[in-house]
């Protein structure tokens, strides 16, 4: 992402957050960036064009804290707690974020884009996948496209009930996320 593009993003994600996205202007995401508002255009031609690459920020996150907080030295379910634990320290984080990107996306035409804005995170969890599959920890029917893209919705699904719509205590969240470390485990173990 270039300097510009970059500086109107992080604007925009702090300008949604303060304001939300109904009473925010292009104008204070632009004050916010500190350019012009004709470059706002160059690159975005609303402000909820900027929605996508809200999400791909958060994406490109998610999977740097993946590379930095699953070891791979680990065993296999000791590093899917690992994933299941970025995922909801995450969510926790960056709660307003999220909810800004999902009501951003489902208000507009740019919901059609999740798919390609996930890939890289569906990449990261594939390849997570391959090599437990492959020494047979995990069942060998397992389909490693599906189950990618179907582990990802289950774990950020939790953590986003626990953070963004049920705002649940600490002990509440802990124990949604030891639940879906078990769900998950039973689903993809070979027992």
């Amino acid at each position: 992402m270039d300097n510009k593009k970059e500086k109107i993003v992080q604007s925009a994600i702090h300008v949604f957050s303060e304001k939300g996205i109904e009473k925010t202007k292009v104008s204070d995401i632009v004050k916010g960036a500190g350019i012009a508002q004709g470059t706002f255009y160059l690159y975005f031609p609303s402000k909820l064009a900027v929605m996508p690459s809200i999400a791909e920020v958060m994406v490109e996150r998610i999977v740097e804290e993946m590379h930095k907080q699953v070891n791979n030295e680990c065993s296999f379910l000791d590093q899917l707690a690992q994933v299941v634990d970025v995922v909801f320290a995450i969510t926790k984080e960056y709660r307003e974020v999220f909810a800004l990107i999902f009501a951003g996306l489902a208000s507009s035409e740019y919901l059609s884009q999740w798919e390609k804005i996930y890939e890289p995170y569906y990449a990261w969890m594939r390849e997570f996948l391959e090599q437990p599959k492959a020494i047979a920890v995990l069942r060998p029917s397992l389909d490693l496209e599906a189950t990618a893209k179907l582990l990802i919705g289950l774990i950020e699904s939790a953590a986003e009930q626990s953070y963004l719509y049920d705002h649940q205590d600490e002990q509440a969240a802990k124990s949604k996320q030891d639940e879906v470390l078990t769900f998950a485990t039973h689903a993809l173990c070979n027992q």
